[in-house]
């Protein structure tokens, strides 16, 4: 059992650290290919883009200490140091997420005769991929990869609390 959660935390965090290198060699690609769309000239799209990143950083260093916990002191137990900076987190993350909608909005009213709406519907399928990432780190885990997960999810046909959230209750 401990190998397989070794496993399955060194996957966790790894993951997590790819995604954020692979979205910017994404869109670094996306600028060159489709330059039309000057995404880059949108807040909305920056604001979103560092929110998404943030969290996915925030999510790499959640399963890494998990996996270095494992594997040094033989215990999934999350420090309650590192909850109490997730919670914190978890405050900055909400006031960022109410943020960009506002800036959603002056991007719109700013720029929306000039600019192509595609790029708005970029910046906001970004900006609610976020807002996902968010709801799978602290809230509800959304991303079932595994057949515990799977069975977990059609047996009781409702979504996992995300392990970071059962931390912040054993924290109470």
């Amino acid at each position: 059992m401990r190998k397989r959660l070794l496993k399955r935390f060194s996957y966790l965090y790894t993951g997590e650290l790819m995604s954020v290198v692979m979205f910017i060699v994404v869109f670094f690609l996306l600028k060159k290919v489709y330059p039309q769309l000057r995404l880059y000239s949108l807040t909305s799209f920056w604001i979103s883009f560092f929110l998404l990143e943030f969290l996915l950083v925030q999510g790499s260093i959640y399963w890494y200490v998990k996996w270095n916990r494992l594997k040094k002191e033989n215990t999934t137990v999350t420090p309650i140091q590192v909850v109490k900076s997730f919670k914190n987190l978890k405050k900055l993350n909400i006031g960022l997420i109410i943020i960009i909608m506002f800036i959603f909005a002056f991007d719109f009213l700013k720029l929306y005769p000039s600019l192509p709406l595609g790029s708005l519907g970029i910046a906001g399928f970004i900006y609610i991929f976020a807002i996902l990432e968010y709801i799978n780190y602290f809230h509800f885990q959304l991303s079932y990869d595994n057949l515990s997960d799977i069975k977990y999810l059609l047996r009781s046909k409702r979504l996992k609390q995300s392990c970071l959230s059962r931390d912040f209750d054993s924290m109470v």
